[in-house]
């Protein structure tokens, strides 16, 4: 089967997030798309990260009626900080009889030569690229990109984040049982 892995802490999940996978599920060939929550991103500040398994629970609740879709706490278990080759490297083991191909958008293709063993994955996986305003697509690095042009939303976690602490509405930008969750739990006041 040919999976679509869509790496990211998720901190939280939001409709952008989900409006993107579905748009790489419906338009590029991969036949399902695995959510995978990063316990730690190399690049990013870990500080302000909710705890994995609840970035885990709210992704799971996001996208509980999609059958194609899956929450994958699979670099949970690797160590960290988790490192896409690494990830890539263990999954091709563990599920011999799966594609695995990666969906990230432009922003984070723009690091990919910052990343470890850049040039194996380039050339071993396919890389779905969706297009984000003001970042160019370098196309010469691998003949395994494929840009796309999925619909996207100008929100962000952080965005989200900011309003959850200024305790304004997050209604619309998450869905409602990742609001409800988040809410229950008092995630993000801080």
């Amino acid at each position: 089967m040919k999976i679509g892995l869509y790496f990211g802490s998720f901190n939280p999940i939001h409709l952008g997030h989900c409006i993107i996978a579905n748009h790489v599920l419906h338009h590029c060939d991969v036949e399902r798309i695995w959510f995978v929550v990063s316990p730690q991103n190399p690049l990013k500040e870990s500080s302000a990260l909710l705890n994995e398994n609840h970035r885990l629970h709210l992704v799971q609740l996001a996208i509980e009626n999609e059958t194609k879709f899956k929450a994958s706490n699979i670099e949970f278990s690797l160590p960290r900080p988790s490192y896409t080759i690494d990830t890539l490297s263990y999954l091709a083991d563990k599920y011999p009889q799966h594609e695995f191909s990666i969906i990230m958008g432009g922003d984070s293709f723009q690091n990919i030569t910052k990343w470890k063993n850049y040039e194996t994955l380039l050339k071993n996986h396919k890389i779905i690229v969706y297009n984000r305003h003001g970042f160019t697509i370098d196309l010469s690095l691998s003949k395994n990109i494929e840009v796309v042009n999925a619909p996207l939303l100008d929100i962000s976690s952080t965005y989200i984040r900011k309003l959850i602490k200024e305790k304004k509405s997050i209604r619309y930008l998450v869905s409602d049982e990742v609001r409800n969750d988040i809410k229950a739990n008092g995630f993000y006041k801080k």
